[in-house]
């Protein structure tokens, strides 16, 4: 079986022989290229998920502040559930601790350009720098 025709035909079926082979110890058989490409991905797929929700729950702070007589239950459950999800990355990864303070800034444009999209609000009236602290906008007691 050629694992190169596997994984460019059917992943899931190439992802079981190489757990198995690996298992198995069965150096001939594994797919090296393709496993270091498939391992880095994964890592990469946990940023990118931290940095999908760290989106979310900055639009919707930022609709909550400058928004206020639109608030909702669908809001904050929008916040808990990003900020939920956000720390459930990190204790999985450690190694991603610090990273939504790191990407904080990189995020937070698009976040303000979402906002301003689904709200109409004026774009001068949003900071175009993000003005919480990344330890507030992952603390659940923290609205704007």
């Amino acid at each position: 079986m050629s694992t190169t025709v596997d994984y460019e035909t059917d992943l899931h079926a190439w992802t079981k022989a190489q757990a198995d082979a690996l298992r198995r110890r069965a150096g001939n058989e594994i797919d090296y290229e393709n496993i270091a490409e498939e391992l880095e991905d994964l890592g990469s797929s946990h940023q990118s998920e931290i940095e999908s929700r760290l989106e979310n729950l900055l639009l919707h702070l930022l609709k909550w502040k400058y928004q206020p007589s639109m608030q909702s239950g669908s809001w904050l459950s929008s916040i808990i559930e990003a900020r939920s999800r956000i720390v459930r990355v990190k204790e999985r990864n450690p190694s991603l601790k610090r990273y939504p303070g790191d990407c904080l800034a990189d995020i937070y444009p698009t976040a303000k350009a979402r906002a301003i999209a689904e709200t109409g609000l004026v774009a001068g009236d949003i900071p175009d720098a993000c003005p919480w602290r990344i330890e507030d906008v992952l603390d659940d007691d923290f609205l704007p």
